[in-house]
């Protein structure tokens, strides 16, 4: 039964690659065929960019020497000024000064048509390029689909062949690796260091007791009483992550309810928790997702977004469990991708095995929203 559901899946997910892939070179398809539009647009206005090009050349030219025969005339008339009038003079200078004005603004639209022909002679080789690769692309991508047509398929009966129930144990195992490593980091760095730290301020104390007031030795203790309660609070922290036991006795909402205040107390940041629809015990595995998710969401709000407020909504239906958490973080770019983003990534799967859909609205410097959204059946 559950190899024939498997089976399912991959012909699903192999439909799927040949939709993108189908759909891809569509996309492709009309790339070019735009490109080719734009290629021909181009081409009619580098025909007539050039066509004024040579007309400006030719205009400019003439105007040209109209203006070196009115400078002549302009010096013949200077030079002889007592033979003409004071208004013959100034017809000439003012002729000669407007052709001038008038030949600069030719050579200048000149100037820039050139501009314009060579930057359309620039688009149209890369717009043959853009076309050319188009086509290889979509040659390829042809390729491509009659691969995932004809052949892809066959993986089914390889996976047939494939040792399933070894490689679900070598899963298991890799995953409790994962764990003990993450348990091990976490005892390491937290309540390890921390009592570290301890042994070396009790001896502190003793020095300062022997050796100073006990004013200050009283100041020592109280900051080694403080380390003892946050190693405490690790350990407890620790042990919490691993697996909370109102959870099994309580159900999901109080146990939430509980860890965010616990964490809201912590950290000193306003958290706040509202629950809707009904109020009743889920099946274990919904609730130890939801608590988690709740638990990575809020973690990441702190640690990486510096979030002073987080607001956790979640609302029990009769066709659907849905998930809520708002903040007022620093945000991301979702589209970026993010180096090891591991939270996320767990997160994601972790609702993809509930047949649940997670969406992320981040903008940065304006917070972020994660929206969870999981079929549950109530019984």
């Amino acid at each position: 039964m559950v190899q024939k559901m498997e089976e399912k899946a991959l012909d699903y997910v192999i439909d799927e690659m040949i939709d993108v892939v189908q759909k891809s070179k569509d996309e492709i398809f009309n790339i070019s065929e735009e490109a080719r539009g734009e290629h021909e647009n181009l081409l009619r206005e580098l025909k007539d960019t050039k066509e004024k090009v040579i007309e400006h050349i030719n205009d400019g030219d003439a105007l040209e020497q109209k203006v070196k025969y009115s400078r002549q005339r302009l010096s013949e008339v200077s030079k002889y000024f007592d033979r003409h009038s004071e208004s013959e003079i100034r017809e000439v200078y003012e002729n000669t000064h407007t052709m001038q004005t008038e030949l600069a603004m030719l050579r200048q639209e000149e100037k820039g048509l050139r501009d314009r022909r060579d930057d359309l002679e620039r688009r149209l080789l890369t717009l043959d390029q853009t076309i050319e690769r188009a086509e290889g692309l979509a040659s390829k991508i042809s390729v491509i689909l009659t691969y995932l047509n004809d052949d892809f398929k066959q993986v089914n009966e390889m996976i047939e062949e494939a040792k399933e129930k070894q490689e679900f144990g070598l899963k298991i195992i890799e995953a409790q690796e994962d764990e003990r490593r993450k348990i091990s980091r976490e005892i390491h760095d937290g309540p390890a260091q921390m009592l570290a730290n301890i042994l070396l301020r009790s001896e502190l104390v003793d020095r300062t007791f022997r050796e100073g007031t006990v004013d200050d030795a009283l100041k020592e203790i109280k900051s080694v009483r403080k380390m003892i309660r946050s190693s405490l609070y690790e350990v407890r922290r620790i042990i919490y992550d691993l697996r909370p036991m109102a959870l099994d006795d309580l159900g999901l909402i109080p146990t939430i309810k509980k860890y965010v205040a616990t964490i809201a107390d912590y950290n000193d940041t306003e958290i706040e928790f509202s629950s809707m629809g009904l109020q009743k015990r889920l099946n274990q595995k919904y609730e130890i997702a939801f608590f988690r998710l709740v638990q990575e969401s809020i973690q990441n709000a702190i640690k990486h977004a510096d979030a002073t407020l987080i607001k956790v909504k979640l609302e029990v239906g009769t066709k659907d469990l849905v998930m809520v958490i708002n903040d007022n973080g620093k945000g991301f770019d979702p589209a970026l991708k993010r180096d090891k983003s591991f939270g996320l990534i767990g997160m994601r799967e972790r609702v993809e095995m509930l047949n649940g859909k997670l969406t992320i609205n981040s903008t940065i410097g304006e917070g972020t929203k994660i929206m969870i959204k999981v079929p549950y059946e109530l019984s």
